[in-house]
């Protein structure tokens, strides 16, 4: 199914809105949010979906938006960072999964780790710059940031996102097909 541009701005506006209101959901619980990362799945998706133009818009919009309205995550040094690093996630999950031109298991996996490593990475380089590498900002914040608290939310992603892909795969909404190319 080829989208138009239309078609695109529609959906990634809808998951926009689904990831103001995900982190609702875990909320009430700081660090369960924390460690799922609610707001992420809406950019991968978009990235997978829409491209990588709209996944990093929507990845590098979405933090700040919401930390406009609710008040979290807060702006500095947390939004900031998170929205250098959502619009990496975007737009590295967009860029390698339509680069390959196989809409498969496969093509989803290496385009979410891919995405993944480079967000991470960007996200502890933005909080370099902020923070300043070394004196509040160190090798161990940033190994607990973006690796160990960070375990649960990357099962739910590797698990929810892949499955989400192969059920609009089946719908006939995404190009996605079960079997590896």
């Amino acid at each position: 199914m080829n989208m138009t541009k239309t078609h695109k701005m529609t959906v990634s506006a809808m998951l926009f809105a689904l990831g103001l209101v995900l982190p609702f959901l875990t909320g009430q619980i700081p660090q369960i949010g924390q460690m799922l990362c609610p707001m992420h799945i809406p950019v991968f998706l978009c990235g997978l979906i829409c491209g990588w133009p709209w996944g990093a818009a929507v990845g590098f919009l979405l933090p700040l938006v919401r930390s406009v309205l609710f008040g979290m995550p807060v702006i500095f040094p947390n939004g900031i960072a998170m929205a250098f690093e959502l619009a990496t996630y975007g737009l590295v999950a967009g860029l390698i999964y339509f680069r390959k031109g196989y809409f498969c298991l496969r093509s989803c996996y290496v385009a979410l780790i891919t995405a993944m490593i480079a967000g991470r990475v960007v996200w502890g380089l933005a909080r370099c710059v902020l923070l300043g590498f070394g004196g509040t900002f160190t090798w161990k914040m940033f190994v607990a940031g973006a690796l160990l608290n960070a375990i649960p939310g990357i099962i739910l992603h590797l698990i929810l996102v892949p499955g989400v892909m192969l059920a609009l795969g089946r719908t006939g909404l995404v190009p996605f097909e079960k079997k590896d190319a």
